[in-house]
């Protein structure tokens, strides 16, 4: 391998001869060698189309020439095609508030302008990482509106699919009115209920989820862009700044606008925090969803057995036949990773000092996590087991029809006290409710039937 020689404020490097990143890209990777991954795709592309918008906004008011202009342009568009990913070595989680994401991006895209242009890669007196790709900018600005960037495209994927979990919910709430099973409170029998109305509230708590995520979505427009380092827009113009937004917006068709207040939006992360919550209250109602889901499928023969999941895979090693709740139980897990992500991020957003927040790779890496995970668990929770229930329609009356819970039907009639001696000698008798009414003799036949029908009790 050859090398060729950078240098930077803390001296010079050996940089490979064919390498895009340079000498402040390779001093972050070695640095920070934390999690083994890389920066995800959505936010390298957001860091192309911020710098582009940059570049042309640069040029317009006479600080760049138009062929480096073009060349950062063309460098940067190459990239949102998928080339040069491989040239962002950084990790996510680093010091400097992102300052290694930052420059590797100006370092990629300097050297391939500079190739456009006709240079050798590291001749950066063509095209500077700084003075031309990142002119009037900071990664104080760059790196919060990049992510922001990054959380609207996921999170409007995450909402595609949570809407699609809402509607097979809503079809199971229609396809099991009909069917009325045994509700039950703190894991005991409580009065019945119809199977189609439990997965209609398990649909209504989603579409809240649904109505939460497209306000959160909509605190991610306003971008601090222009603010530079700590949001008071040093080395930048005011035209400049007003041009910024609305060419970033065009670039990436994402309803990006400027912040109201650039300090503010340099200083606090409030804004992704709250994106983040709301992912976990969303986590939080799936993984409830999925707990009731493996217990009314339980068994096949000595559980609830109300429904039926999709059978997935072999459940065990050394059971043969057995089938286990698998998607339910990954849905689960995963919404244990976002509340745990939510509580890595609250930390992180409450970490900034004065003008800026430090933590913000650590937050950024933790919140885009969140929402890949929740997408993914939702789609297959919703494919591989909410759209394959059935239910076990005569199980369901059967624990209907044993159940001590109906004799609440009663209590009007006959009040409280008398209704739980019913309950009771039922219980320790094994009789049937219907039997221990008919033998106190307060009602005929008929009346203990009306009572005691359960779809007059839904």
């Amino acid at each position: 391998m050859t090398f060729r020689i950078e240098a930077d404020s803390i001296g010079t490097k050996q940089v490979p001869s064919n390498a895009y990143y340079g000498v402040q890209s390779l001093r972050g990777c070695e640095n920070f060698r934390i999690t083994g991954q890389k920066l995800r795709p959505e936010f390298i592309n957001s860091l192309a189309q911020i710098k582009k918008a940059c570049a042309i906004c640069n040029y317009n008011i006479g600080e760049l020439d138009e062929n480096i202009k073009d060349a950062i342009c063309q460098a940067c568009d190459e990239i949102l095609e998928g080339k040069f990913h491989d040239q962002f070595i950084c990790d996510p989680i680093q010091g400097g508030a992102g300052t290694t994401a930052n420059m590797n991006a100006n370092e990629v895209i300097a050297n391939r302008a500079i190739e456009i242009l006709g240079g050798e890669k590291g001749d950066y007196s063509i095209v500077h990482p700084n003075d031309h790709v990142n002119r009037a900018q900071s990664t104080n600005d760059v790196i919060p509106s990049a992510a922001k960037m990054t959380v609207i495209v996921l999170l409007k994927r995450a909402i595609r699919e949570i809407v699609r979990l809402e509607q097979a919910l809503a079809k199971k709430k229609f396809d099991f009115y009909d069917i009325i099973k045994m509700g039950r409170t703190q894991m005991q029998d409580a009065v019945p209920i119809r199977l189609g109305d439990e997965f209609g509230a398990y649909r209504k708590a989603i579409t809240r989820d649904i109505d939460r995520l497209s306000v959160a979505l909509q605190e991610m427009y306003s971008i601090n862009m222009g603010g530079t380092a700590i949001g008071t827009a040093l080395n930048a113009t005011p035209e400049y700044v007003d041009a910024l937004a609305p060419t970033i917006a065009e670039i990436s068709g994402l309803p990006v606008v400027k912040a109201a207040d650039l300090i503010d939006g340099t200083q606090n992360l409030d804004s992704f925090a709250f994106v983040s919550s709301v992912l976990k209250t969303c986590a939080i109602s799936c993984s409830k969803i999925a707990n009731d889901l493996r217990l009314m499928s339980s068994g096949p023969r000595c559980g609830f057995e109300e429904i039926n999941l999709p059978a997935m895979q072999n459940g065990s090693s050394i059971m043969p036949g057995k089938v286990n709740p698998v998607i339910p139980e990954v849905m689960s897990q995963a919404a244990f990773c976002i509340m745990g992500n939510d509580v890595s991020i609250t930390m992180a957003a409450e970490a900034g000092q004065l003008e800026l927040n430090y933590a913000e790779p650590v937050l950024y890496h933790k919140l885009f996590e969140s929402i890949v995970v929740l997408t993914g668990a939702v789609q297959t929770f919703t494919d591989n087991c909410i759209s394959g229930i059935t239910a076990n329609e005569e199980k369901c009356r059967e624990h209907v029809e044993n159940s001590v819970g109906v004799i609440t039907a009663i209590c009007p009639t006959v009040g409280y006290k008398l209704s739980a001696d019913i309950a009771k000698t039922a219980i320790k008798t094994g009789k049937h409710v219907r039997e221990v009414l008919k033998s106190i003799n307060l009602f005929s036949d008929e009346e203990i039937e009306e009572i005691l029908d359960p779809s007059n009790m839904v």
